[in-house]
C-alpha cells in the first residue's frame, strides 16, 4: 500500500514539474517581444537620436512622438496579456445530478430535452449543428452564446476570439479592445520608426556617416521595423474588420448556429457603429486609450433579429411580449394596432370624409 502511494506520489510530482515547465515555455514568445521592444528602443534613442542625429530639434520632436507611440504600444500590450479571461458564472454550471443524467441519457432527443430543461432561464440563443443548447463536457457548463473551450486555458473564455502564443492569453471578450489597439499602435511604432530612420538608413547604407555599432542598429533597426510593419498590416486590418461585422475568428470561419433562422455569419452584425461601439464604448474620448470601455457583460449579446425588433418596436408602444424559451422577451404587435397607425381609426376617417364630401355624406340618391 505504502509502495503504491509512492508511485502515486512521484507520478504528481512528476505532473506539477512538467506543467510548470510547460507553463514556462509559454512565456518564450512573450519575452522575444519584450526584448524586441527592448533593443528597439536603445537602438531608436541612444544609436539614432543621441548619437547620429546631430539638429537638436529634430532630436527632440522624434523623442517626443516616439514616446508617446511607445507607451501606448506598451499599455496595450501589457493589458492584452495580463487582463483575466472571461470566465462563466457558477449559475451556468449543470448541477453533478443533472451531468449523470445527460452522460446515461439512452438518445440524443432526451440528451437535449435534459439541457434545454436546465437553460431554458438563461440567456443562450446558440445551438450545435443539431440544434441542442451547447454544453461543455470538460467545465460541466452550458455554454453562452459566442463562449468557447480554450484548450490551452483549460475554460470556456466569454467571446473568444482565439488564443494567441504571442500575449500568452485567450483574446476574448475582456482584452478584446486591448488587442486591436496593440496591433494598431505596434504597427504605427514600426512605421513611425521606419519612416524616421530612412534618412539615416540610407546615409549609414552610403558611407557617408561612420557609426560602428551604431550603424548595424540603424540599419537593422529599419529592416526589422519593416518586417514587423508588412506581418502587421494584415493582422490589423483583419481585426479592424471583424470588429465592424461584429464576428470573432472563430465565427468567421464557422458561422454561428441560431435557434430561429440557423446559421449566420451575420447574427450578431448591428451595423458598423453599433459594432465598433460594442467593443469601444460610448465615449469617443476613450476609444484609443487601452482602458476598458467594452459593451456588455460578456454573457448576452443582441443579435440582428433582436435589434431589427427593437427599431421596430421604436415606432409604437408594445405592452405584450413573449418568450421563445431562449431566455429573451420579443414585442408582440397586433394587426389592428398597425392598420390604426397607417390609416388612422374610425373616427379620424368620419371627420375627413366629412370634410370632402359635406353635401353628398348622408344621401342615398343614386346619380347615374
Amino acid at each position: 500500500m505504502s509502495a503504491a502511494m509512492g508511485n502515486y506520489d512521484g507520478e504528481s510530482k512528476k505532473s506539477t514539474a512538467l506543467g510548470s515547465c510547460m507553463a514556462a515555455l509559454k512565456w518564450i514568445p512573450v519575452i522575444f517581444i519584450a526584448a524586441v521592444i527592448a533593443w528597439s528602443y536603445y537602438a531608436y534613442v541612444v544609436s539614432l537620436c543621441l548619437l547620429s542625429i546631430e539638429n537638436v530639434f529634430e532630436q527632440i520632436v522624434f523623442l517626443i512622438f516616439y514616446h508617446i507611440i511607445c507607451v501606448l504600444f506598451f499599455w496595450s500590450y501589457w493589458n492584452t496579456i495580463f487582463t483575466p479571461v472571461g470566465t462563466v458564472p457558477a449559475n451556468w454550471r449543470i448541477p453533478e445530478a443533472e451531468i449523470e443524467h445527460i452522460f446515461h441519457a439512452d438518445t440524443q432527443d432526451q440528451q437535449k430535452r435534459i439541457l434545454e430543461n436546465f437553460a431554458k432561464t438563461l440567456p443562450v440563443t446558440n445551438r450545435t449543428l443539431n440544434g441542442s443548447v451547447r454544453f461543455c463536457e470538460k467545465c460541466k457548463i452550458i455554454k453562452p452564446d459566442r463562449a468557447h473551450h480554450c484548450s490551452v486555458c483549460g475554460a470556456c473564455v466569454l467571446k473568444m476570439d482565439h488564443h494567441c502564443p504571442w500575449v500568452n492569453n485567450c483574446v476574448n471578450f475582456t482584452n478584446y479592445k486591448y488587442f486591436v489597439l496593440f496591433l494598431g499602435y505596434a504597427l504605427l511604432y514600426c512605421l513611425y520608426v521606419a519612416l524616421t530612420s530612412l534618412e539615416y538608413f540610407i546615409r549609414f547604407w552610403r558611407g557617408d556617416l561612420n557609426g560602428g555599432m551604431g550603424r548595424f542598429n540603424i540599419v537593422f533597426l529599419f529592416f526589422v521595423s519593416i518586417m514587423f510593419a508588412i506581418s502587421l498590416v494584415s493582422l490589423f486590418g483583419y481585426h479592424v474588420y471583424l470588429t465592424l461585422m461584429n464576428r470573432t475568428t472563430l465565427e468567421a470561419f464557422r458561422a454561428p448556429i441560431f435557434r430561429i433562422g440557423g446559421p449566420d455569419k451575420n447574427g450578431f452584425n448591428l451595423g458598423k457603429y453599433a459594432n465598433f461601439q460594442e467593443v469601444f464604448g460610448d465615449n469617443w474620448k476613450l476609444w484609443f486609450l487601452p482602458v476598458y470601455t467594452s459593451v456588455g457583460d460578456g454573457l448576452t449579446y443582441t443579435t440582428q433579429k433582436q435589434h431589427q425588433m427593437q427599431s421596430y418596436d421604436s415606432m409604437g408602444d408594445t405592452t405584450q411580449r413573449t418568450s421563445m424559451g431562449d431566455g429573451i422577451s420579443y414585442p408582440i404587435r397586433h394587426l389592428d394596432e398597425d392598420a390604426e397607425s397607417l390609416l388612422g381609426n374610425s373616427d379620424t376617417r368620419i371627420e375627413m370624409e366629412e370634410d370632402v364630401f359635406p353635401e353628398t355624406r348622408f344621401h342615398n340618391t343614386y346619380i347615374p
